[in-house]
């Protein structure tokens, strides 16, 4: 299991590999684990459509490339929250109705629900937070288990986001940070906080639970005259990023949103 930081500059190529390599281990053990020949079905857990395309083009031209070619020897399923958190458990629970010889997720929250919904499925993590801290896996080297997979720390460098936000806002001395109670990772909080304090920059935290508390989250930041935002990571923010941005320039403040 590798953990890394997806600020940094991680190659498509490394991380496709790594998922890719994943992937074709589980495969074969489930193959196996069976007497009977058949296409192997992978399922799919992340947020939206839109950033499924992205995220899975060079998966899947890494997959032909090995010879795997969806419907005639794997198969795909995919499921979409949306933004909306409460539905992920649902949807992990419906992939394992439906056979799944592996599960793929992206974000903390979809790693979380594949992990409550099937302790025997092979489940691979594109990413997520934490996973030790979360318990996700037992430990980054021998995460045992189902489960393996790429894990973040962006909870403890966020310390060092606020920091390169400080050199870009100088005069900083007014956070609004913004988080999602439907994100287990709530140690980024924590740690912006405590960094927070040496900088001597004031936090307001604005929880966000859906996508109508946006338009009230920017109002309250209006209202509390803050100089810029900082946003935690996860699929939640990962499906309304578009909004967030938006919002953002309308009030032209400066944003920095984990990965």
């Amino acid at each position: 299991m590798r953990r890394g930081n997806r600020r940094e500059a991680i190659s498509n190529r490394k991380f496709i590999s790594s998922v890719v390599c994943a992937l074709l281990f589980a495969l074969c053990t489930t193959a196996e684990a069976q007497q009977a020949k058949k296409v192997p079905r992978v399922c799919y857990l992340g947020s939206s459509a839109p950033e499924a395309l992205v995220s899975l083009k060079p998966f899947h031209e890494r997959l032909r490339a090995l010879n795997y070619n969806e419907g005639r020897n794997i198969t795909f399923e995919y499921r979409y929250f949306e933004g909306k958190i409460e539905r992920v458990p649902g949807l992990a629970a419906d992939l394992v109705r439906v056979n799944c010889d592996l599960i793929l997720t992206t974000g903390t929250e979809a790693a979380v629900a594949a992990k409550g919904a099937t302790q025997t499925i092979p489940i691979v993590m594109g990413f997520s937070g934490d996973a030790v801290r979360l318990g996700i896996v037992a430990d980054l080297a021998r995460p045992g288990g189902n489960i393996t997979g790429l894990s973040s720390i962006n909870a403890e460098l966020s310390g060092k986001r606020l920091e390169l936000l400080k050199e870009v806002v100088p005069k900083l001395s007014r956070l609004a940070l913004l988080w999602s109670p439907g994100n287990p990772n709530t140690e980024f909080v924590k740690e912006t906080e405590a960094v927070a304090r040496s900088l001597r920059v004031e936090i307001q935290a604005v929880e966000i639970k859906t996508f109508d508390d946006f338009n009230d989250a920017f109002r309250t930041a209006t209202k509390e005259h803050v100089e810029a935002l900082m946003v935690s990571g996860g699929g939640f923010f990962n499906a309304h990023q578009k909004r967030l941005v938006e919002l953002a320039a309308k009030g032209r403040l400066p944003v920095n949103v984990s990965q």
